[in-house]
């Protein structure tokens, strides 16, 4: 029996060689994987030396040659198969562990472009879809995890079963398109074409979910191949608490997304259904938690929490009075996680130091949400500079009015469409989306505010259509609005702005979330 090695990830690779031999296979290899073999003392004969072709083109061309694929291809069951191999010497391949030449590592270092291009693998993709074709009769392994089990079936029963071959078949054919994608968005990228006319998107599965949305509904998780280089909850460390859901992680992207547009102040995000019910910043992390949870403390119960500042004994102490399935934060103190241990159910993440920079950090390039038979793919919403808004009212308005309303306009944009946000210069004071019409949005915002929205500032994701929203938002005690603007009645709502004594900012862009 014949067994080709040629991996580039060399995780168990001499243990699995020598459990190979043990069952009596002889090997096959090439590179730096024969090297490695070799230094351990284990057999193993040159790829050149089994087909009577050196490695030529600088090492592009080693394994494309017929004595290998026609090992790997040949059914010797099939007369006339056996027949062309006996006549040309071709011996059966019958185990393959092939892994590919590290084309994502080498683009996440930042290599250049002719580094990068080198790092394509030809030879190693052709082998693993020839031996996946031929899953019949070959053992494909792509994964070093599935060494031990191939292994064991082979020491136990001195074959492989079908079931286990047909289960890693299904995996290299997954590998190779995952690894193929990967490169065609790289080359996508470097042309820089965000929307291709044929869209690949290489994930890996992170885990499985219990369940989706709801307990009839199966779920997973997938995350990219390789981390992006801003915070994601795709890439954050678990670090204790219950198996994260579906929905928890829904909403730990939500309050994310949101913490994230608050770099250079400690903040804290509290999300309750995808939606933010508490956002708050302050000169430092518990203060600014708890002003975030006493905006709805009966929403915070059960909510989800962002954090963008290490968690301290003090913020620690704060999270731990309330019931919360899950805080990300970047990373968390010793005495804070003794304190927050105590919650064994408790979901706690670190995101890493990325969220707790100073500076903005660039979300990922491309937001894609599926449709019924089909994928919706666009840039992700970014807040302009307030540098473009335009005041549109006779009154201007204040800097404090300005600091409050830069503070809605970021929020807005994660609530619900038709989104209207009550806000001071420093937290949320009440927020609405999600309905049919602006004005009912305001009206309901209005009703959970109360009288702190005197002298608020309100951020609306798209223009007032018609002036009742802010006639609306002016009985609530709003003093300054920020909007699109774009409506054909602007001139009405100006006028009705103006009418009330408030102060009216265009932006220019809406930023509608459906």
């Amino acid at each position: 029996m014949l067994a080709l090695l040629s991996v580039s990830d060399k995780r168990g690779l001499v243990e699995f060689a020598q459990g190979l031999i043990g069952c009596g296979y002889s090997l096959l290899s090439t590179g730096g994987t024969l090297e490695a073999l070799k230094a351990a003392g284990v057999a193993a004969r040159k790829v050149s030396t089994h087909t009577g072709m050196p490695e030529i083109l600088g090492g592009r061309v080693k394994t494309l040659h017929p004595k290998i694929h026609g090992g790997l291809l040949g059914r010797p069951t099939l007369e006339s198969d056996a027949r062309e191999m006996a006549e040309h010497g071709i011996e059966a391949i019958s185990l393959v562990a092939v892994n590919l030449y590290p084309f994502r590592e080498t683009v996440a270092r930042g290599a250049s472009r002719d580094e990068t291009i080198e790092q394509i693998d030809i030879g190693g993709p052709a082998m693993v879809r020839a031996s996946a074709k031929n899953a019949a009769l070959v053992t494909i392994v792509v994964d070093p995890n599935d060494y031990g089990a191939v292994l064991a079936e082979l020491q136990a029963d001195k074959s492989v079963s079908e079931k286990t071959r047909r289960s890693l078949q299904r995996k290299a054919f997954a590998h190779t398109a995952a690894y193929d994608a990967a490169i065609a968005g790289w080359l996508a990228e470097q042309e820089g074409e965000a929307f291709p006319d044929e869209l690949s998107l290489p994930f890996v599965k992170a885990q499985g979910l219990r369940y989706g949305e709801n307990p009839h509904q199966r779920g997973a998780f997938y995350r990219e191949h390789r981390a992006p280089a801003e915070p994601t909850v795709a890439f954050s460390e678990v670090l204790q608490g219950k198996e994260l859901s579906y929905n928890n992680i829904l909403d730990l992207d939500a309050a994310l997304g949101l913490v994230l547009e608050f770099a250079d102040k400690p903040a804290a995000v509290v999300i309750k259904h995808n939606t933010p019910c508490g956002v708050a910043v302050a000169d430092e992390l518990e203060p600014a938690y708890r002003r975030a949870r006493a905006i709805d403390e009966t929403s915070a119960f059960g909510g989800i929490v962002a954090l963008n500042r290490e968690v301290d004994e003090k913020t620690a102490t704060a999270l731990a009075e309330t019931f919360l399935e899950a805080v990300i934060a970047p990373s968390y103190s010793a005495k804070a996680r003794e304190v927050l241990g105590a919650r064994k159910n408790l979901r706690l993440l670190s995101a890493g130091p990325g969220l707790a920079q100073t500076q903005a950090t660039p979300r990922a390039q491309l937001d894609a949400r599926s449709v019924s038979g089909g994928l919706l793919v666009m840039d992700r919403d970014a807040v302009e500079p307030p540098s473009e808004w335009k005041v549109v009212t006779r009154r201007q308005p204040t800097a404090e009015e300005l600091e409050a309303l830069r503070f809605a306009w970021k929020i807005c944009k994660h609530v619900k469409s038709n989104a209207i946000v009550f806000a001071g210069p420093r937290e949320l004071l009440a927020q609405a989306g999600g309905q049919t019409s602006r004005v009912d949005s305001v009206k309901i915002a209005a009703m959970r505010g109360g009288a702190r929205l005197q002298g608020s500032a309100v951020a609306s994701d798209a223009f007032f259509p018609f002036r009742d929203g802010l006639d609306a938002l002016a009985a609530a005690g709003a003093g300054c609005v920020v909007q699109p603007g774009g409506s054909v009645r602007d001139p009405e709502v100006i006028a009705a702005a103006d009418e009330h004594g408030l102060c009216m900012i265009f932006t220019g862009v809406r930023h509608f979330r459906h």
